[in-house]
């Protein structure tokens, strides 16, 4: 029997934020107001083209420029926050045009005939001016500028939406990982303690030397382990020493072979990733056979790629374990950590026949960057 692990996936939760012009910015007061200085200096010349007058062109802008300003920042940090970014779109609408419609009509009917007609520009701004369609042309013309400044904060709350997500999703792959990482330790302590006792029962004169490589091996779990990666030397001569500690445990009644092939060096993998399943295969292949027991460990690494198949002999009482071999503490979590850290660059086969239990892992080694 086959059963093939592919990789998973981790997906983040979405939610909106108000607006917040301050950002990263050092100085958002300069950003804000280098967007009027250019709105104003645009305009005046638009403007100042048609009618061939750029002073009055610039005074007109500069007059109605503090009704504008407070529009948009009205709409920015009132009317968005409540009602566009909380899906109330129809409130949103009908106070948006009610309000460019106040501010339209007060720059027509009251700026234009009492303040820029007889002080800024008596012979250009004429009654004509004062018409509907002009007052209609001037919603509209407002509307550009609530629609760019909208558009800003938008953008700018899509941003900040999508790095407050990735550091969210980064957050809780790092805390998993962690959380991965402590049960794999405290699995592997357990099982090399009772390889320690059953020694001390002996009396077994082994005993010293299984506490020093113990004392090995715990040194590289508590320090080297805890780095994103290390050479894959290091992890092998881990497992190494393991496998010592469990031959002195076992003594001949296990033959255990462990071959490597390929260029190691310069090779790096995320620590304690493959130890689970030299583990499992004396778990559940060699502690339950009394006599004859066999373990084939093969590593081979060609360029970036990495592959290692672990094979166990199978007896009748481990057959009753077949499921647990296969939903065990340290292969489930090998499984998960492969998911999270090495997504599709990974294969993992587990053939499970009725006298032999296998694990063939395909692992590409390569530096890779990797986003949720």
């Amino acid at each position: 029997m086959e059963v093939k692990l592919s990789p998973g996936t981790v997906a983040g939760s979405t939610a909106w934020s108000l607006p917040d012009l301050r950002g990263s910015l050092r100085n958002p007061m300069l950003l804000h107001l280098a967007f009027w200085v250019v709105y104003v200096v645009f305009f005046g010349l638009l403007y100042g083209s048609y009618i061939d007058d750029y002073y009055n062109a610039f005074m007109v802008e500069l007059v109605e420029l503090p009704f504008k300003v407070a529009l948009v920042y009205f709409n920015m940090y009132y009317l968005m926050p409540k009602f566009l970014l909380a899906k109330r779109y129809l409130e949103f609408f009908v106070y948006l045009f009610l309000l460019t419609g106040a501010i339209a009509g007060l720059m027509q009917y009251v700026l234009l005939p009492f303040l820029i007609h007889p002080l800024i520009c008596p012979t250009t701004c004429t009654q004509d001016n004062l018409t509907l369609y002009r007052f209609v042309k001037n919603i509209v013309n407002i509307n550009y500028l609530v629609l760019i400044s909208a558009t800003i904060v938008l953008l700018r709350n899509w941003y900040q939406h999508q790095q407050a997500t990735r550091t969210l999703s980064q957050d809780k792959l790092e805390a998993e990982l962690k959380f991965l990482k402590g049960q794999i330790h405290p699995h592997f302590l357990f099982n090399t303690l009772n390889s320690l006792y059953s020694l001390t029962l002996k009396k077994s004169d082994n005993a010293p030397e299984m506490v020093l490589k113990l004392s090995g091996l715990m040194d590289y779990m508590l320090y080297d382990a805890n780095a994103e990666k290390v050479a894959l030397e290091k992890e092998l001569n881990y497992i190494r020493n393991y496998i010592d500690l469990e031959q002195m445990r076992y003594g001949n009644r296990v033959d255990i072979s462990f071959n490597e092939t390929g260029t190691i060096a310069g090779k790096q993998i995320a620590p304690m990733m493959l130890l689970p399943f030299v583990e499992n295969a004396f778990k559940h292949g060699v502690s339950t056979e009394t006599e004859n027991a066999w373990i084939r460990i093969d590593v081979k690494v060609q360029q970036s790629h990495l592959s290692l198949r672990v094979e166990n002999c199978k007896s009748e009482a481990a057959e009753r374990t077949a499921k647990e071999m296969a939903s065990g503490i340290g292969l489930k979590n090998v499984q998960r950590r492969l998911e999270l850290l090495y997504k599709d660059a990974y294969s993992l086969e587990v053939e499970d026949d009725p006298e032999v239990y296998a694990v063939h892992l395909e692992l590409d080694l390569s530096d890779r960057t990797y986003e949720d």
